[in-house]
Parts: structure tokens; sequence; C-alpha cells
């Protein structure tokens, strides 16, 4: 049986690493100087563009060509249940105003699932050179190179990242909770796509990370990712990460960043 697992988490890690690149590709060399958006989705400014959907596109056609029984979930449309156990779980183009702007944090996240548990992530992020992967019990990689979380540091020196929302209320929710957090942290970034934000703290490049509002495909991979480097992952305290809030960092910062999170309501609007 383990060996089966085995055999079965390195074929989704190959067709996650394959799907990953190629997206990376043809959005890193298609990008058209007059790209425009498709649509809008959440509000007016949370947008799709048409490099989100021939990403979607590309990543979807190449695992029904291989695996037609799986499920998928995908930002942009792409649902179905399959028969296999196995589910995709995709965000094509994680950072799309980003990308939308010419700014370098966007990536490709794509997270293969067995009965709800991911099994494999994979975050290719072609503006950095950097793809990175994680298997389950099998440990964090970057280009090669295993990853390990940073020590934790005290809260007053702790480097935390976050995004915000599009919808105009939850982002005023945010704003105030920032708020009370920067003067109890060294500092908080920003950078626009939350797949990339786990990779860096899976990378010791950030101490922790929070969010609300994040969807499965935003953060499957990079919690994956986050917890085989070594980071605690969740969302509210005894809960999984999921829209409400999700929150990685190491041992000794995780547990006081999530209960100052709880009790300054960073779980809702």
């Amino acid at each position: 049986m383990d060996d089966l697992m085995d055999e079965l988490k390195a074929e989704l890690l190959d067709l996650a690493l394959e799907a990953a690149s190629r997206a990376g590709v043809l959005l890193r060399d298609g990008r058209p100087d007059d790209l425009g958006v498709a649509a809008t989705k959440s509000s007016s400014v949370d947008v799709v563009t048409e490099m989100d959907l021939a990403a979607e596109k590309l990543i979807t056609e190449l695992i029904m060509d291989r695996r037609p029984e799986d499920g998928l979930l995908g930002e942009e449309g792409a649902s179905r249940a399959g028969s296999t156990g196995v589910r995709w779980v995709i965000d094509p183009l994680d950072g799309t105003v980003n990308y939308l702007y010419g700014l370098p944090a966007w990536s490709v996240s794509i997270a293969a699932e067995l009965d709800g548990r991911t099994l494999v992530g994979v975050v290719e992020v072609p503006p950095r050179g950097e793809t990175v992967q994680a298997v389950r019990g099998g440990g964090a990689f970057l280009n090669g190179r295993q990853l390990r979380c940073g020590e934790a540091p005290e809260m007053g020196q702790a480097l935390v990242g976050t995004g915000f929302g599009y919808l105009r209320e939850r982002r005023v929710r945010q704003a105030e909770v920032v708020r009370e957090l920067v003067p109890r942290l060294r500092d908080i970034r920003r950078a626009g796509s939350a797949a990339i934000d786990l990779c860096d703290v899976a990378a010791g490049r950030l101490d922790g990370y929070f969010e609300r509002g994040l969807n499965p495909w935003d953060h499957a991979a990079g919690v994956l990712i986050a917890t085989e480097a070594g980071a605690l992952t969740g969302g509210r305290p005894g809960d999984p990460a999921s829209t409400e809030l999700t929150v990685a960092a190491p041992s000794g910062l995780f547990e006081p960043l999530q209960q100052l999170l709880e009790e300054l309501g960073a779980w809702h609007d």
C-alpha cells in the first residue's frame, strides 16, 4: 500500500510540475503589451485577464489528457467531481493584478488532493526563476534545495506578510487589523500573491503570514509547502486554514500570532 501511495505521489508531482512549468512559460512569454481585462469577479477591482483563462485552459487540458477521471477545482471556473478521489486545485495566475500592472510578484499554484487531503503542491514563480514543491511527508524544495522555515523570533522582531481582499468593506476591516498589528511587529509586507507569501515563510524570507478571505486554490499548494518546511499552519485556533483565516509561522511565533489575530477579529469583516 505504501509503495502504491508513493507511486501516486510521484505521478501527481511530475504532472503538477509539468503543468505549472508550461503555464509559467505561457504567462511569462505570452503576456501581450496590450493585456486586457476579460471580466471582473467579486468586485470591479478583482480582475481576471485573458491570460488567467489561457493558463487555466492549458493546465486543465494537460491534466485531463493524462488523468481524465480526476476532479478539478480551478479559480477561473474549472470544476468537475471526478471518480478517483484525486482533485486538482488550481490557481493559474496568483497575483493577477501584479501581472496586469507588470509587477513581478505572481505565480502558478497547483495542488493535488486525495480524498480531501493535499498530497502534492507546486508553486511556479517565473519572475524569480523559482519552482517550489512539496509532497506530504517528503519535505519542501526550492529549485532542488530543501527548505526549512526560520527560527521563531520574538513577536516584536517578526516580519509578517499579509494580503487584502477586493471588497471595499473587507479591505477597510483588514486595514484596521494591520493598524493594530504594526506596532507589535518588526513590519508588515504585502506582496499580492498568497502562494508566494506561503513559500516565503517556508524559505525563511518571511517570519509569518496571515490573510482572511483566501479560497482553496489560493492556499492549497502553499500551505503544504510551508508545513513540509516545518512551519505550523492553520486558521482560527483549532481550525485548519480556511476562507475565514489562514496563518503560517514557525512554532513559537505561530501560537501568539494566531491568538492575537483571534483577539483582533481578523477572521471576520
